[in-house]
């Protein structure tokens, strides 16, 4: 089943939730023993919420995990009733509502904990929390003294009754450089404060850390639970060591748009803002819809590789809010042919890595920035 998309379309996203559903299916068997959570926040990395949901359980995955509350209630909303994890948070976030929806909240601090116990009062049952310890990102997560700290209050809470401390977890830094010294580092830092929590007599049932890169190349962190996040969408998180073939991934979202008008111009002819292309010869330049408000990088004005008739152009001149322009030489091309920005790679086409190269970023940024103002359609929905 595909769904259609409006008529007056003029480009769109793609997404192949087989695609999703075989690269659960690869990192569930990297994993092991250990659970798969897939990360589904930032609206799936921009491939859709709800429909990579389901598709990433169908494949395996038994967790799911979003950044902000929002997304995990509308997971309970679309009747998903796996568990569901949350893990950012700032002071006046409504922990009522997590515990209502039995989503897990992972807690990085006193404060946070505090809160998600008055909600778990409130209710008049138990709330469910991961204890976020920093084990050198130095970003979300209780550092140093704070550690001791967030386990004492929740020790005390656990007894209580309000609170159950169901895990602890952390966030690796160089997990795309396995050989990188932090990561044994933070490996024994979270040993570490995992035998903290036990001492503090927390029994703790779900250990995670591992995420896209560690999954795929470093089986022995996967404790309990590994959360991969890119690597569901099939997109390497580690391309300096292995693409998505080499890792058995497939890419699951493509890009495309239509042609708006193809015209023939001298040699000499300045193209789009400022003239920053212009062309050697006489030729042949398509307007294709798509700019930086559909979440094409403005950065990638004169590299973007695009597929034209199965031939490799890139985008000549800059990209502007909704459009850019290609010089596509003497190729026959007409108003409405298909131009590709990227896609799976195996008919030739662009990936997303490609754009990332061209943009000087990462394939996660690629995927994530695309708009809602596109379309997406499903593939292979059930």
């Amino acid at each position: 089943m595909t769904a259609q998309p409006p008529g007056d379309a003029t480009a769109r996203i793609t997404v192949d939730l087989d695609a999703i559903r075989h690269n659960a299916d690869v990192l569930k068997r990297r994993a092991g023993d250990a659970e798969l959570m897939a990360v589904v926040k930032g609206d799936a990395y921009g491939h859709g919420l709800i429909p990579v949901a389901g598709a990433a359980l169908d494949g395996g995955a038994t967790w799911l995990g979003v950044a902000q509350l929002r997304e995990a209630l509308q997971l309970r909303e679309a009747g998903v009733t796996a568990p569901v994890l949350s893990w950012l948070h700032a002071p006046g976030t409504d922990f009522d509502a997590a515990v209502a929806a039995d989503v897990q909240v992972a807690v990085p601090h006193v404060w946070e904990i505090d809160a998600v116990a008055e909600a778990a009062r409130r209710a008049g049952k138990p709330a469910t929390v991961h204890l976020k310890v920093d084990t050198g990102l130095a970003r979300n997560g209780a550092y140093g003294p704070q550690w001791p700290e967030l386990l004492t209050a929740a020790a005390k809470l656990q007894a209580e009754g309000v609170i159950d401390v169901a895990g602890i977890m952390t966030h690796f830094i160089f997990a795309d450089s396995p050989q990188h010294p932090s990561v044994l580092a933070q490996q024994e830092a979270f040993a570490q404060a995992v035998k903290d929590a036990e001492q503090a007599g927390l029994d703790v049932r779900v250990r995670h850390m591992a995420n896209s890169a560690a999954t795929l190349t470093g089986s022995d962190v996967a404790w309990d639970m590994v959360r991969p996040g890119i690597a569901l969408y099939g997109l390497s998180p580690v391309p300096d060591i292995g693409s998505s073939r080499d890792f058995d991934l497939v890419p699951a979202m493509t890009v495309d748009a239509n042609v708006t008008i193809a015209k023939r111009v001298p040699g000499g002819q300045g193209v789009s803002y400022g003239h920053t292309y212009v062309t050697d010869r006489e030729t042949t330049l398509i307007d294709v819809p798509i700019g930086y408000s559909d979440g094409i990088p403005r950065s990638a004005s004169g590299k973007g590789p695009v597929q034209v008739g199965g031939q490799r152009f890139t985008v000549s001149g800059r990209v502007c809010m909704d459009q850019f322009v290609v010089d596509v030489g003497d190729l026959p091309v007409a108003e409405g042919d298909r131009v590709v920005l990227f896609g799976s790679g195996e008919n030739g086409e662009p990936t997303a890595q490609d754009w990332a190269e061209a943009a000087g970023t990462i394939s996660y940024e690629i995927v994530g920035r695309m708009s809602g103002r596109l379309p997406r359609i499903y593939r292979g929905q059930s």
